[in-house]
């Protein structure tokens, strides 16, 4: 349904060490700002993606540029993830990853389930040790409930990190008014769609100004007005996740539009306008 050869590249969902159910049906549920969803991190497992999924992205996707993204639940885990997949990449599935994304929101067991990102001594090791695990490009993933997303993207900066993706989901709830119960099985989950927009257009426009790295700017984004905002706060590539479950050809839609507002605007080139925003208090 997509011509995947006519985008930049796309990021895996989560990958774990080990298999995980996820979180109870249903995982999904709409409301009119967006999309609501609690899958769990479901995922059949970092020996699974070695054995099935890395060989078809190496022999499917040979000139798509693919990032995994990547979960853990100890400090150890993240690290341990890549070096199982570098052992693949090494060997059998040459060319099916081109980098990384650290999942940070995840819960640190070992310390009392406080995100990685929102600890900074676990997230310089999470980075310290996963780029020692791996050459290829990496990047961390941050969520915009932060208390200081610019001081987080720094620290995962200056440990190792070479670029962000800002953002993840923010934490809501969405209620079945006819059984008073949650829309979600596991009741609470993570907000995506255009409700996220602004918050992650503020956060991207927040870190470029103070961290020197390229971004990953995702959430909301549904046309090439959407990608455009987070472009001009600074992003470096734009991400599609929601809008494409409504409807799949979103992101070639989008690539088609930001090249018909190129041609109004006299723009040679989108990098011209990468951070170019004025006028943020």
């Amino acid at each position: 349904m997509v011509d995947l050869a006519a985008l930049g590249g796309i990021v895996t969902k989560a990958v774990s060490p080990e298999p995980r159910e996820g979180a109870p049906a249903p995982r999904v549920a709409e409301f009119g700002g967006g999309m609501i969803n609690a899958v769990g991190l479901a995922n059949p497992g970092v020996a699974a993606v070695r054995a099935d999924h890395l060989p078809w992205l190496a022999r499917a996707l040979p000139s798509v540029r693919k990032l995994a993204n990547i979960v853990g639940f100890a400090v150890e885990e993240f690290a341990a993830v890549i070096e199982q997949l570098e052992q693949s990449l090494a060997t059998d599935a040459a060319g099916a990853l081109d980098g990384f994304e650290l999942n940070v929101s995840c819960p640190n067991v070992k310390a009392g389930g406080i995100e990685f990102g929102a600890d900074p001594d676990a997230l310089r090791q999470v980075v310290n040790r996963a780029r020692a695990a791996t050459r290829r490009p990496l990047f961390v993933k941050l969520s915009p409930t932060l208390p200081d997303i610019v001081r987080t993207a720094q620290i995962a900066v200056d440990s190792g990190a070479d670029g962000l993706t800002l953002v993840n989901t923010i934490p809501g709830l969405v209620i079945d008014v006819e059984r008073r119960r949650p829309a979600l099985g596991f009741g609470t989950g993570g907000v995506s769609g255009t409700a996220l927009l602004p918050v992650g257009v503020l956060a991207t426009a927040k870190v470029r100004r103070l961290v020197k790295a390229p971004i990953i700017g995702i959430g909301g984004v549904s046309s090439a007005e959407d990608a455009l905002q987070y472009l001009i706060a600074g992003a470096t590539l734009v991400g599609v996740g929601t809008a494409m479950l409504r409807d799949p050809r979103a992101p070639e839609r989008i690539v088609s539009g930001l090249a018909h507002w190129c041609d109004r605007h006299g723009v040679s080139r989108l990098a011209d306008v990468v951070g170019t925003l004025e006028g943020l208090g």
